[in-house]
């Protein structure tokens, strides 16, 4: 597949949206509801609810398909940050009526509650979307608990190679705090989706 493929495909979907094309509609929504739903589902821990922000993205996809900009970076990365954005939103709102209504808890403790549950839900995005080879090498050390030569071994790869691929994988998971809770959807900045997310 060409390197630019994948924006081609982002750039062809966002214009058969603006046609108000139901299909394209139909496409999108298979191609990324269970990223919008696992994403809803890590923030806010409520399936119920993740349906409802699910639902609400595509809604806003499909009225809204100007909003995304190809030059910000894959359409992929727009659509788990709207979700992102409406689960963190949504989670914010729930604490903070529990809070009204006499529940425990300080403003502080709902902060540090969204700021824990964003973080999750980007350091699961930031899994699903780096490469095969970084994604299996954190998998294997990390989840069957193998050093970095049983997961060479495993892998096929020389030791400094997995050593590599558990650095870099690392690296992009360390970003996952670097997103501070509150973030609105619409200013994305220079760095593109990825960094809003």
């Amino acid at each position: 597949m060409p390197k630019d493929a994948p924006r081609r495909w982002d750039r062809r979907m966002q214009q058969r949206l603006a046609h108000g094309e139901a299909a394209a509609l139909g496409e999108l929504y298979d191609h990324f509801a269970s990223l919008v739903h696992g994403l809803a589902h890590r923030v806010l821990g409520d399936v119920a609810a993740a349906d409802r922000i699910t639902r609400e993205v595509f809604t806003h996809v499909w009225e809204n398909p100007e909003a995304y900009d190809p030059k910000q970076g894959p359409l992929r990365s727009w659509i788990a940050m709207l979700a992102h954005q409406q689960a963190v939103r949504r989670l914010r709102q729930t604490e903070s009526a529990a809070l009204a209504r006499g529940g425990e808890g300080t403003t502080e403790d709902l902060e540090r509650t969204v700021r824990r549950a964003s973080a999750a839900a980007r350091a699961d995005y930031i899994v699903t979307a780096m490469p095969a080879p970084l994604r299996a090498a954190l998998e294997l050390a990390y989840f069957q608990r193998r050093d970095y030569r049983q997961t060479a071994a495993d892998l096929g790869v020389t030791e400094d190679e997995a050593r590599r691929r558990l650095r870099l994988g690392l690296q992009l998971l360390s970003t996952a705090h670097d997103t501070a809770p509150s973030e609105e959807p619409t200013d994305t900045g220079a760095h593109g989706y990825g960094r809003a997310l």
